[in-house]
């Protein structure tokens, strides 16, 4: 009996024990299946993540391409692409602008030659030299006259260039096609203006030398009409073939005196044609007609311009020839001056009536000497001057009711200066 309660325990033990070690074993199973499941939901959700990547970037990308695309047809330039891998470089792509600039439709432009689209007014040589550039794969850069569908011609700033892939090699060219019509059109006319007022400089100058040279023949002339006079009452009823050689100098002299009256009658200024004007306005104006030589000469022009100054009168053409003036002197004065480059010029309120402009050089400055002269007739210190400039131009301003001075600066160059009456204060 005793040994089979101790067996009994011995079985219930074993049993026990294994049992035991059952779950353990089960306990075991239960947390590797967890751990794999962790990781399996880890690789999943990295997964997801790296899926997730994709598609943002991929969206990205899309928004990318889209806002690119947007920007291209949107642009006032034609831009245009270019199969660099076939031989007659057909148009892959062009956006809305480059239709409109050159009156073609997409159907006639896209897959076609870009050569196709010079016609037959093409000027050849560039045309040529662009073939060219293209065959070496460089990038061309050039402005030409073109011509539209319906002949129209324009103005246009060419740029290509070449589009390489990842091994350097050229599959495309990408081109842009600027319209400067608008720009040339607009230098024309202000070369046109800049010539109109170095021809009202020559005018005016040719009238005013002419003018004072008439003044001075008509004293010889009145001198020699007396003398002939004076010699014809002596005679008297002697020498009558002596008389007659006295007549004919008088004649002539007369006739010579009525050609210089009429002359100086063409040649006398009449009244301005007085405009409103903008003071502020017709500087700009001038400093953009002299730009070019301002620039060609290494010098600096700035404006200092007044705010809300009145409005005055005056005859534009005239006001701003003597800008004109001043400022062409002033550049002169600054030739030799190798540290010298700034001028400026200042519109201000003088006081309640009156405006004022001023030219500011940094040049070799008014000796002392030439002061009391500087605005005579015929005066000049350069080796080729006419010495009408400063002359014609204090003409100008005094018939616009108002004064032209000069001074030099403290520290060195020039200023000349002139006032205008303010609109409503001048006796027209």
């Amino acid at each position: 009996m005793k040994k089979k309660t101790i067996l009994s325990q011995k079985n219930k033990a074993k049993d026990l024990s294994l049992k035991k070690k059952t779950q353990n074993n089960l306990a075991e199973t239960v947390r590797l299946q967890t751990d794999e499941l962790k990781i399996r939901e880890g690789q999943l959700r990295q997964g997801a993540d790296r899926e997730k990547l994709g598609a943002d970037r991929e969206k990205l990308a899309e928004e990318q391409i889209h806002i690119r695309t947007k920007a291209m047809e949107s642009t006032a330039d034609g831009i245009f692409i270019i199969d660099a891998k076939k031989s007659d470089f057909p148009i892959i792509y062009a956006n809305s602008s480059f239709f409109s600039l050159t009156g073609y439709s997409r159907s006639e432009v896209i897959g076609k030659s870009y050569f196709l689209l010079y016609g037959f007014n093409a000027n050849l040589r560039i045309v040529e030299e662009i073939k060219q550039t293209l065959r070496l794969g460089k990038s061309f850069h050039g402005e030409m006259l073109r011509f539209k569908k319906n002949g129209e011609k324009y103005w246009c700033l060419l740029r290509i260039a070449p589009v390489r892939n990842v091994k350097g090699v050229i599959t495309h060219y990408v081109g842009i096609k600027t319209d400067t019509t608008l720009m040339k059109q607009r230098d024309a006319e202000i070369q046109e203006q800049r010539e109109e007022l170095l021809h009202v400089t020559r005018v005016g100058k040719l009238a005013e030398f002419v003018s004072s040279l008439a003044h001075e023949i008509s004293q010889p002339l009145t001198a020699i009409l007396s003398y002939a006079q004076a010699g014809q009452r002596l005679l008297k009823d002697r020498e009558p073939q002596l008389k007659e050689i006295l007549q004919y100098i008088i004649n002539d002299d007369q006739r010579a005196a009525e050609v210089i009256r009429r002359l100086r009658s063409l040649l006398k200024k009449n009244k301005p044609t007085f405009e409103t004007l903008d003071i502020n306005a017709l500087t700009n104006d001038t400093a953009t007609l002299i730009m070019p030589h301002i620039t060609a000469k290494n010098k600096v022009i700035k404006l200092e311009l007044g705010e809300n100054l009145p409005m005055i009168q005056g005859d534009r053409i005239q006001l701003q020839q003597v800008l004109l003036n001043l400022i062409s002197n002033s550049l002169e004065a600054m030739e030799d001056e190798k540290d010298s480059s700034d001028l400026l010029i200042r519109t201000s309120l003088k006081n309640a009536d009156t405006i004022m402009v001023e030219v500011k050089d940094s040049g070799c400055g008014i000796p002392e000497e030439n002061k009391p002269k500087l605005f005579s007739h015929f005066f000049t210190s350069k080796p080729d001057g006419l010495g009408m400039g400063l002359s014609i131009s204090r003409s100008i301003v005094e018939a616009h009711g108002g004064h032209l001075e000069a001074e030099n600066n403290p520290d060195r160059g020039a200023t000349f200066y002139f006032t205008i009456p303010v609109h409503g204060n001048i006796n027209q």
